[in-house]
């Protein structure tokens, strides 16, 4: 007999402690949020619609390739294909938390893609491969980063002058640190170490040879290929009894 799957159950406690948790990476993500604000007023887009794309659109990479593109004269559908592409990397980001969503409401199950980032979703995949299942980093972590980037927007559009190159000072590489530290985190057998080496090349032909940002996911759909085809062995599911 197999044991029905129960509907995933939010902790509100843990919610509170994976926003804190996620609060150091969000200081980061003001400064750069400060950064678009700023590009975005110098583009001519005004205080309440730089604050309503963030808060709407809440994608860093994306929103800076948009107001690179922003003009008198906006072509719509180069914008949307280089946004798209940008942030393609997020098909295959909602593909690998399949088996922790499937049994969360539809609703709620979008409801927590739209707080998705790169930083939440490393924690959640990782604490995953260690057998816990740990939605509410996605909850409380995307609620911190998302707050920090319409903080950081916000002060870019009123106090760009602060803070205009984080890169200069080196911010760029604290989230790229982060997820390195995720993935060293993680399981460390023969099948990974493949997976992230085969990512890890592909990426850096991508960076070199191919457009930009198309490095991200061709990092992304090498590495998973490894995972497809290089399949792993489970163990026998425990709530499955044996037949009397």
């Amino acid at each position: 007999m197999i044991n029905t799957a129960r509907s995933y159950q939010f902790q509100p406690a843990k919610v509170r402690s994976e926003l804190i948790r996620m609060f150091p990476i969000s200081l980061f993500v003001v400064a750069f949020g400060a950064a678009f604000g700023l590009a975005a007023v110098q583009k001519g887009l005004g205080p309440l619609e730089s604050l309503l794309m963030s808060t709407l659109v809440f994608a860093g990479a994306s929103q800076f390739a948009a107001i690179d593109m922003w003009g008198a004269e906006v072509s719509v559908i180069p914008v949307m294909v280089v946004v798209f592409a940008i942030n393609s990397r997020h098909l295959l980001m909602g593909a690998s938390l399949y088996p922790m969503l499937k049994d969360v409401s539809p609703a709620k199950r979008y409801g927590l893609m739209l707080l998705l980032t790169d930083a939440n979703w490393a924690v959640s995949a990782q604490e995953y491969q260690s057998g816990r299942r740990n939605l509410e980093v996605i909850l409380g972590g995307g609620l911190a980063l998302w707050l920090a980037w319409i903080v950081g927007t916000w002060l870019g559009v009123y106090f760009g002058g602060l803070l205009q190159n984080p890169k200069s000072l080196g911010m760029d590489m604290v989230l790229g640190c982060f997820l390195l530290a995720m993935a060293l985190g993680g399981k460390k057998n023969p099948r990974v170490l493949v997976a992230w080496s085969v990512a890890a090349v592909a990426s850096i032909a991508a960076w070199k040879w191919l457009p930009a940002n198309t490095h991200v996911v061709a990092g992304a759909v090498a590495g998973g290929l490894v995972g497809l085809f290089w399949i792993e062995k489970k163990p026998v599911d425990e709530d499955v009894e044996a037949p009397a």
